[in-house]
């Protein structure tokens, strides 16, 4: 097997000149979106949606943004990707519908070798990682290669996320842990115990009645 055919496999591999030309084509796309106007949402648009290799509607990327293949990248509808996001899609990275990444957010699914003699010969490896539906990654947050963070969940800005979060929590630090699960008692405030305003409120309540998706507008009626 080639290094690419490797790599593909999520087997260790070198990255050789036939892994750099296929990486040629994500940093040809990564310079045309960081190169645009930046008030042109619709050709950036367009841009992100050949980049990737599954877009779902409503995609919005701010530039600049870096990936290595993009190919491998797939995402959901509703995804909001701030200023300065970096993922390192050697392996695929799923993430799922009404996700928000804050600026700088940092996606690794490239990893090296923990020994030196291993390292310095170049071989390199690569793992999936899964974000859920409706997961908010705070400013500043690195996920790391395998994770998978569950539906719902929020990593705290500045978090190193090294293993699994589950749904509906709220975890950060570094290393990520769980601080706390997010429960309905949390739907009446925004920002610490700030509460929403009752016309805010009862707005949230009109769309939460106009629409059946629950993916979308989820409530915990498992507790």
């Amino acid at each position: 097997m080639d290094n690419n055919q490797r790599r593909d496999k999520g087997m260790v591999y070198i990255s050789d000149e036939a892994v750099f030309e296929q990486q040629k084509i994500a940093r040809r796309l990564t310079y045309k979106m960081n190169t645009m106007d930046t008030s042109d949402f619709e050709g950036i648009a367009e841009v992100v949606r050949e980049l990737f290799g599954k877009c779902g509607k409503n995609v919005m990327v701010n530039p600049p943004f870096r990936c290595d293949y993009g190919k491998n990248i797939e995402v959901g509808d509703n995804f909001f990707c701030n200023y300065n996001c970096v993922i390192l899609d050697c392996n695929k990275i799923t993430i799922g519908d009404n996700c928000l990444f804050a600026p700088n957010v940092a996606v690794y699914a490239a990893g090296h070798p923990i020994h030196p003699a291993c390292r310095n010969t170049g071989y390199e490896y690569a793992a999936e990682i899964h974000i859920g539906n409706n997961v908010w990654i705070g400013g500043n947050a690195i996920i790391c290669p395998g994770v998978t963070i569950g539906d719902n969940a929020v990593i705290g800005a500045g978090s190193v996320v090294t293993k699994d979060i589950p749904s509906w929590t709220v975890a950060a630090g570094n290393p990520c842990r769980v601080i706390r699960e997010i429960t309905d008692d949390d739907i009446e405030f925004y920002f610490g115990k700030n509460r929403f305003d009752d016309e805010a409120f009862s707005h949230m309540k009109q769309i939460w009645n106009e629409c059946s998706d629950n993916t979308k507008f989820p409530f915990r009626n498992d507790l």
